[in-house]
């Protein structure tokens, strides 16, 4: 970033940190969150500061017409305009790109995610025993009272949005310890804090926040010491034997589910539906909104009656739902989207000179972040939970900062 005498305005000022505060609050509330998102968008208009969008700004833009083209010729336009009001969401990734060009800013946000995420994960671990005590209470075994409904979900209204949370957050603090320059004091703080948001996302049973961590997670490790990727087998296997009866039902589930409890049978009849909808409407979809409204027209005439327990809203994953409700082009920009980002970090990171740099950790923690998510998204539509959805624009737009030129730099002590 190119410094000058002249100090930012009053008004730019206060777009970062109202910006800063809807990246923050969004781990708390999205109402909060929102809110502020508004107000740092408008005084950074007043501002007089230019508007920034990063590189990716022709797949989005190109995502959001696949949107508005779909919904224009979808048999209900009217119920479709919920996924409209959500392009509001993706102003964040506008705000943070035009207003935080500091290292310093940066790294407050994301060591803020850390010790948010733990705190967050201290309030799931109360409500985890809260639920064994339940299932108690009630002679219920605890797995089947506890996988089904009754997870933890820290300050939000599900376990899944929660998760995602803590994965990025989780992420992002790893990719600070990695590669940021060392902090000059609370060094000891910031493993703690990632030690608990594992414990949280361990205990919180969300099997496929598990693999898309563990991708995250092992992408990271490979850079810092690439022997430990090699000791995460067995590390694994040692956390199986001192864990607790529930956590190996829940790991061998992913093979072996138990019926009525785990997924996997509503997620093989979600995946079989929205293929029959990708057949039928390839080009457009079946609109916005349109998986939840006619789901069951397309359900396989093979699959039993009643259909397994589960949640029928959307395809639970994000590459066959996208393609099903908005058709198979929008489907391949977000790719787009998602893989240019990828390439985009990778390209600098090799251009970077050796050792520990705030450039490293963001775009270190972007990969890591963007790998999770696509992980993720083959078994949730987690793209479209606006709260996940906030955390992961905040971290390509910290990413594309880092590859700018234009990030003024932490000041270093000697």
């Amino acid at each position: 970033m190119q410094r000058t005498d002249q100090q930012p305005s009053f008004l730019f000022r206060s777009a970062q940190w109202l910006t800063l505060g809807s990246a923050f609050s969004i781990l708390f509330s999205i109402a909060v969150s929102q809110a502020l998102l508004a107000i740092a968008f408008a005084t950074l208009l007043a501002s007089g500061e230019k508007l920034r969008l990063p590189p990716v700004k022709l797949p989005l833009a190109l995502f959001l017409l696949g949107t508005v083209v779909s919904l224009i010729f979808s048999s209900d336009p009217v119920a479709g305009l919920p996924q409209i009001r959500k392009f509001y969401v993706f102003l964040e990734l506008l705000v943070v790109f035009s207003t935080l060009r500091d290292a310093a800013l940066l790294r407050g946000l994301f060591l803020a995610w850390g010790a948010g995420g733990a705190l967050i994960g201290m309030r799931g671990l109360v409500q985890f025993a809260a639920r064994v005590s339940e299932a108690h209470a009630l002679g219920r075994d605890f797995y089947d009272y506890y996988a089904p409904a009754e997870r933890m979900t820290g300050f939000m209204s599900h376990w899944m949005t929660f998760s995602g949370q803590e994965m990025v957050a989780l992420l992002m603090l790893a990719a600070f310890l990695f590669f940021a320059p060392p902090l000059r004091k609370g060094n000891w703080l910031w493993p703690v804090c990632l030690g608990l948001m594992m414990l949280a996302l361990l205990l919180g049973f969300t099997r496929s926040i598990w693999l898309a961590t563990a991708a995250g997670g092992i992408y990271l490790l490979w850079f810092v010491r690439k022997w430990l990727v090699a000791a995460i087998p067995a590390l694994a296997v040692l956390v199986l034997l001192v864990s607790p009866p529930a956590i190996h039902e829940r790991v061998t589930s992913l093979i072996h589910p138990k019926q009525g409890v785990d997924s996997n049978e509503f997620r093989v009849v979600t995946w079989r539906t929205g293929i029959r909808m990708l057949e039928r409407h390839p080009l457009l979809g079946l609109g916005p909104e349109g998986v939840k409204l006619h789901f069951m027209e397309y359900v396989p005439a093979d699959v039993p009656r009643p259909l397994p327990s589960g949640w029928y809203g959307h395809l639970h994953n994000i590459y066959l739902h996208y393609a099903a409700e908005r058709g198979l082009p929008a489907m391949l920009v977000l790719l787009w989207f998602l893989l240019q980002a990828l390439w985009d970090f990778w390209r600098e990171l090799r251009r970077l000179p050796p050792g520990r740099s705030d450039q490293r950790f963001l775009l270190q923690g972007g990969i890591a972040v963007i790998l999770a998510i696509m992980v993720a998204g083959f078994f949730e539509l987690n793209l479209g939970d606006s709260e996940v959805l906030t955390m992961f624009l905040t971290v390509v737009a910290a990413g594309y900062l880092a590859l700018d030129g234009q990030l003024a730099p932490f000041p270093q002590k000697r």
